[in-house]
């Protein structure tokens, strides 16, 4: 095992916890993948399978609370999570790994502010009641599970938004984006299965790490200050999002 290898499981195992305790696990594996030596594109098609198994386990745990929205049965949900997240899969596949690249700094800010506005921002109040109607959640998840299948980052706040502001309370909507993200990444990676080269080196390190990582996150979900663990997420996305800027040029 290379020191490259020693630092990837190492940041994956951090995503792990990160992920069990307070989400955006991926600004840790990307850019260790990065760091690794995989294309942007690969590196985004690899962390979204080796996360992925941890996804299911997170979902499972709180499947008792996962919820349909504004009228919509879960049922309908999970379906445009479903199709959307395997459309968004086939256009990243279809993006030249030379223009994805090129989107990376822009996608990756993006995610940062959406991390930050959905940790630091003023908390959705689900009992206020419901703001989206039917279509409009329709939309709005359909659109973030096409999201969720080409880049991924910021996917669980931008549920949690959706959801609450379609009249779910907040214990049940992040239960069900839990369950959400994992169907969209379901898609995805089946997609990517199927139409990309994997590095299955570098999804076992990923995913094994990641995994234990976040056992040891259930375990300290009581215990850790998940303000810092927010902040150090959002200065980890600063910083990359400065460093792949100054990259382009």
């Amino acid at each position: 095992m290379s020191w490259q290898d020693v630092v990837l499981v190492l940041a994956s195992f951090a995503a792990g916890a990160q992920n069990a305790l307070a989400g955006g696990g991926s600004f840790l594996t990307f850019p260790a993948l990065l760091f690794a030596g995989l294309d942007p594109r690969a590196a985004n098609i690899t962390s979204t399978i080796a996360l992925f198994p941890g996804q299911v386990t997170t979902g499972l745990a709180g499947r008792s609370l996962v919820t349909g929205a504004a009228g919509l049965g879960f049922a309908t949900l999970f379906g445009l999570s479903l199709v959307g997240g395997a459309l968004g899969a086939v256009l990243l596949l279809v993006t030249p790994p030379g223009v994805f690249a090129r989107m990376v700094p822009f996608l990756v800010l993006f995610a940062t502010v959406v991390f930050a506005w959905g940790s630091f921002g003023r908390r959705p109040a689900g009992d206020a009641g419901a703001r989206l109607g039917v279509r409009g959640a329709m939309f709005a998840q359909f659109v973030i599970a096409i999201y969720g299948g080409y880049f991924g980052g910021g996917i669980g706040i931008l549920m949690l938004a959706a959801l609450t502001a379609a009249g779910v309370a907040v214990r049940a909507a992040g239960a069900t984006k839990n369950v959400l993200a994992g169907v969209m990444n379901a898609a995805a990676v089946v997609v990517f299965l199927f139409r990309a080269h994997v590095a299955w080196g570098l999804v076992a390190y990923v995913a094994i790490a990641a995994i234990a990582g976040g056992q040891l996150g259930v375990l300290l979900l009581r215990r850790i200050n998940e303000t810092v663990l927010r902040v150090g997420v959002v200065l980890i996305g600063i910083g990359l999002t400065i460093g792949l800027f100054i990259d382009m040029h």
